[in-house]
């Protein structure tokens, strides 16, 4: 993966830079889930984001989710599952469930 394109690097840069960072990660899948274990998401305190974690609504609450922790400086474990018939809506197309760590980068 290019340095342009990977979050982490992003994170680095952003951190180097005097950004207030978060890091969001998948930390496990089951069932249907758009991203992989280890995918990352990169949010700064102005709500400027790169990568993903799933998609949809999901990602909009993990953004969320990581504006608070960089408030707070407190890491969260965020959990995310829907039936077959919402999944569309939250963005996990078909089913299933992810779990994400949401945590401040100092």
């Amino acid at each position: 993966m290019s340095a342009l394109l990977d979050p982490l690097m992003t994170a680095e840069r952003w951190r180097r830079d005097g950004r207030a960072v978060a890091v969001a990660t998948v930390l496990e899948t089951w069932g249907s889930a758009p991203r992989p274990v280890g995918s990352h998401l990169v949010i700064d305190g102005e709500g400027n984001f790169e990568g993903s974690v799933s998609g949809g609504c999901v990602e909009g609450a993990v953004i969320t989710e990581a504006m608070e922790v960089i408030s707070s400086g407190t890491g969260r474990l965020l959990e995310f599952g829907v039936a077959d018939e919402t999944a569309w809506r939250v963005g996990l197309s078909c089913g299933g469930r992810i779990r994400v760590y949401v945590e401040k980068l100092v």
